[in-house]
């Protein structure tokens, strides 16, 4: 087996998981290039030799995993997801079993799926066009001002600098929002308008229902409160209802489509997966990429194969977890 780790190790607080995870991935007569990423990293250069590999392995925060998937999209390249960041909600959505010794074995079994990713087009402030992918969420206001607010103390406090994000931005600005999607325009006023390609949260709270990463089109959201406080209401009937089928989600609302145009009142920052990319715009776009990107699933992930497959290599027949 061949196999390529591309690792961020500025990512999260330098968890030395991987390398308990590369010991556990690589058997006698394997062979493993470790490849650890510079601060000006470019994920086409990267990956760029992915195709040589059984599999390659993306071990880095959400922003880092999505732009590596990126540069793997409608390529013939087998990629799990470590999950070696602050939040890891890319990781958590695909589902695998988080453990190091379980994600080697999922890699040496092979089973794959067929995600989407969604991909951002905007202009940034001096007019030029700009695009980037994304594997869970993206957009602007409320969220985007938290993911701007939060970047000096991420490395430090992890999640919580979201939360102290959070209270020091308790009044957030109210904005309009012309929101087209496939043809059909919508106007709303709320603090957020995000598009998701999946939209479970910590807790495994789903912000809308039956949000998946392969369907082939995205979740427009828009938070329709007039400060944070409110936001409290939706939180707490997640953890009553996780799927958000049973009794909903006050002050969220929400459309599907594939192409997306969002156009807000006021220039508002621009986040794609928890990374701001532009401080201020007031029009972007967002379209679905199906079925691009191979990832590896385990028997715990909702992406799984309905039948289990044969192991590719030697030490993937011990499953992790029974097929349910």
């Amino acid at each position: 087996m061949r196999s390529l780790i591309i690792h961020n190790p500025k990512s999260g607080f330098g968890s030395d998981s991987i390398f308990e995870f590369e010991r556990a991935l690589v058997h006698a007569g394997d062979e493993c290039i470790f490849r650890s990423l510079t601060e000006d990293f470019t994920a086409e250069e990267a990956t760029a030799d992915a195709e040589d590999y059984d599999v390659c392995v993306l071990s880095g925060g959400d922003g880092t995993v999505t732009s590596l998937l990126g540069a793997l999209k409608n390529r013939e390249v087998s990629a799990c997801v470590f999950p070696s960041g602050t939040a890891n909600l890319l990781s958590a959505n695909i589902g695998n079993g988080p453990e190091p010794s379980a994600l080697a074995r999922a890699c040496r079994v092979g089973a794959t799926a067929k995600i989407d990713l969604g991909e951002m087009l905007w202009k940034d402030e001096k007019g030029t066009p700009q695009s980037k992918e994304f594997g869970l969420m993206s957009g602007t206001g409320y969220d985007a001002q938290l993911m701007q607010a939060a970047l000096p103390n991420k490395a430090a406090m992890g999640e919580a600098a979201y939360f102290a994000a959070a209270f020091q931005n308790s009044h957030p600005t109210v904005l309009h929002f012309a929101i087209t999607v496939d043809g059909k325009t919508y106007e709303r006023d709320g603090i957020s308008c995000l598009v998701a390609n999946n939209a479970m949260m910590q807790g495994d709270i789903q912000i809308v229902p039956d949000c998946r990463m392969d369907d082939g089109i995205l979740d427009v959201i828009v938070l329709e409160t007039q400060d944070a406080a409110q936001l409290i209401r939706p939180i707490l009937f997640g953890l009553v209802d996780k799927e958000g089928k049973a009794i909903g989600r006050p002050h969220i609302e929400s459309f599907r489509g594939r192409r997306i145009t969002v156009r807000s009142s006021e220039p508002i920052p621009l986040e794609v997966d928890g990374d701001v990319v532009c401080p201020s715009v007031t029009e972007y776009q967002a379209r679905v990429v199906p079925s691009c990107c191979n990832v590896i699933v385990d028997s715990m992930s909702p992406y799984r194969p309905k039948e289990a497959p044969q192991p590719r290599f030697d030490g993937g027949g011990e499953i992790a977890y029974p097929m349910q």
